[in-house]
């Protein structure tokens, strides 16, 4: 993995209201980043921070381990999570242009807007005014235009608000394949379950603070809960007596159960194969919502 984008011990107050907090962390490239957090966590203002739309009070942020600059934002992609486009402008002129500012010929900059909206599924769409749009179809006209000069960084704040599930999934993975090609991709998201699917890495914030950021992999491990499945041949009705062991879930034979953290599960395997086979026994690994709850709480 390579740390291209470091924001290190970041501050920032409106007025008497401190809204980030020491905020630290790094986005890989070649990997997709989830920032996750409330309504009014930090994740907007932080975003800002780093694309140069607002300035910290303290703390930095770096590319490559330098200060970023403007020749550094060029090369980085944007999309806000509230509309940012010309509504009279037609949606291919809307990201030329855009292309075009962030340094493309003219040539180049209208073969990119035909290819990304061939791959956003969006062509049909290329000569319509962007006010004539559906929302969804909005969303994914400003994705386009955050893509169109290939950026190194991909800065998104909420990009699958108002797209239906087929237009999740196409954009999904164009995303994923932006990132395999060597982007750095930072997203924000309320839907967690889109998070957990497509995330590399997670960074979770709340009241301004970051409370678990590293690889999705190390965090579900790290939060694990004491908790396993079960699955034997016949009813799993006597984990009721079993120390330190309290059901969760009975159907059965399968049943899901947690363990006190004095006891070792495999007092409780030896239980279960002396009545017999046992089909599964193994660890609940916790969903990003059940992470997102216990480090916020």
């Amino acid at each position: 993995m390579n740390t291209v984008l470091n924001v290190d011990a970041v501050n920032r107050s409106f007025g008497e209201r401190h809204v980030l907090k020491d905020v630290s962390f790094t986005v890989d490239s070649g990997r997709l980043t989830g920032f996750v957090g409330a309504n009014g966590a930090g994740k907007t203002t932080t975003m800002r921070i780093i694309l140069g739309v607002l300035a910290a009070d303290t703390g930095t942020v770096t590319w490559n381990g330098v200060p970023v600059t403007r020749e550094h934002r060029q090369r980085f992609g944007y999309m806000p999570e509230e509309r940012g486009l010309y509504p009279k402008m037609t949606v291919a002129e809307q990201i030329v242009y855009l292309g075009r500012l962030h340094g493309l010929g003219h040539a180049d900059a209208r073969r990119r807007t035909t290819a990304l909206l061939e791959r956003l599924e969006l062509a049909e769409r290329a000569g319509d005014l962007v006010e004539k749009l559906s929302l969804g179809n909005q969303q994914r006209a400003q994705i386009a235009a955050a893509l169109v000069h290939d950026p190194e960084l991909l800065v998104l704040d909420e990009p699958f608000s108002g797209l239906d599930p087929l237009a999740v999934e196409n954009v999904l993975t164009v995303l994923r394949e932006r990132a395999r090609s060597g982007a750095a991709v930072l997203f924000s998201s309320h839907q967690l379950d889109l998070v957990e699917r497509l995330c590399d890495d997670l960074v979770i914030i709340a009241d301004g603070t970051i409370r678990a950021a590293g690889a999705r992999s190390r965090l579900r491990e790290q939060y694990t809960l004491p908790r396993f499945t079960v699955e034997v041949d016949t009813d799993a009705g006597w984990l009721r007596d079993h120390p330190g062991v309290t059901l969760v879930e009975l159907d059965g034979p399968r049943a899901v159960f947690d363990l006190e953290p004095e006891i070792d599960e495999q007092s409780v395997l030896r239980a279960a194969l002396a009545r017999g086979p046992v089909r599964v026994f193994t660890p609940v690994r916790p969903s990003l919502a059940e992470i997102f709850r216990e480090v916020i709480q």
